[in-house]
């Protein structure tokens, strides 16, 4: 079971795909991890990497395939895995499959999690964080006893700064004009699966249940 988890920021698909991880027993591999990972033990693919990210350059779309592709040779990933953040792009999609093609394998299917951009922004706009120590809440969903103030150390309760309303819309359109494309890449090759990310969080993850089989 290889899966691609897609959707926009906020949209939720990271904490499925922890739940996905944790249901059947096979790695959630975000490349943001595994290119720390590489560049602190020092590996060949890690000090590459490093060399772009040292003059503020982009890692190129076949040196993060690279990397994608050494974790997944892992033990860890023989029963599968869930991909989280990449691909981002179609060139991305297209060297990810080109690499896999070359391994016999391929993406077994790709879960969008559907969420509008008025209700990312809504939920992403109403986060708080305790600075102090490490609580979220949301003035909404998850509201803390006294507006604004911590329940758990009574420190005062800040919006981030990637939390603003105009900061979340940017990503939002980064997110349409960049990845959303892989909607239709992923949908013409049969493998695009969609859930409705605006339900509560079991009841979307049951819908990804349903598709990934018990």
């Amino acid at each position: 079971m290889k899966i691609i988890m897609l959707g926009a920021p906020g949209a939720g698909k990271g904490t499925q795909a922890e739940k996905i991880e944790e249901k059947y027993q096979i790695p959630h591999i975000s490349t943001g991890d595994i290119l720390r990972a590489n560049i602190s033990a020092g590996t060949a693919l890690g000090k590459k990497a490093a060399e772009y990210i040292d003059q503020g350059l982009l890692v190129p779309d076949e040196l993060v395939v690279d990397l994608v592709v050494d974790r997944i040779h892992q033990p860890d990933c023989e029963k599968g895995y869930i991909l989280d953040g990449f691909p981002r792009t179609i060139p991305q999609a297209e060297y990810l499959d080109k690499a896999l093609a070359e391994m016999g394998t391929s993406i077994t299917c790709a879960i969008d999690v559907e969420v509008p951009d008025e209700s990312i922004i809504r939920r992403m706009s109403g986060r708080r964080a305790c600075l102090h120590c490490g609580a979220t809440y949301h003035v909404v969903f998850a509201a803390p006893e006294k507006e604004n103030i911590c329940d758990k150390c009574g420190s005062e309760l800040h919006l981030r700064d990637d939390d603003n309303e105009e900061t979340v819309r940017t990503r939002l359109q980064v997110y349409h004009r960049q990845t959303q494309p892989l909607l239709d890449y992923y949908g013409e090759k049969g493998v695009l699966k969609v859930v409705d990310g605006t339900k509560e969080l079991d009841e979307v993850f049951d819908s990804v249940v349903k598709i990934l089989g018990e």
